[in-house]
């Protein structure tokens, strides 16, 4: 999966336990009516992947979603794995294909009434 969106928040790398575990939180903003701001986590060796970042940035992030049980509580974390920087002239929305539009040409291309 991926998101798309300007970087608002680049924390700085925490360790955190007593086995040292390294995560580093990305608050992306995307570009859509309605503005959603999603917070993303890299961990361990992925950290690293944010040092070439600043805040305002485009980019487009390769996420896993994960989820957990604990004590009759659910959880949902967001880990990212991969980071690009898109062209900051074009919206997200622009730089990714209309699918609705591309569905509509399949449409008329087969010959169906509906």
């Amino acid at each position: 999966m991926e998101v798309q969106g300007k970087i608002i928040v680049l924390n700085e790398t925490e360790s955190v336990g007593t086995k040292e575990f390294k995560k580093r939180l990305l608050v992306v903003q995307t570009d859509e009516q309605y503005p959603q701001t999603i917070p993303v986590e890299f961990t361990q060796d992925k950290t690293s992947l944010l040092n070439n970042f600043n805040i305002g940035d485009f980019v487009k992030i390769g996420i896993n979603l994960r989820g957990a049980e604990w004590k009759g509580r659910y959880f949902a974390n967001i880990n990212g794995w991969k980071i690009d920087k898109t062209d900051s002239t074009l919206t997200p929305q622009q730089q990714m294909p209309d699918r609705e539009e591309v569905n509509i040409v399949e449409l008329q291309d087969d010959g169906l009434p509906f």
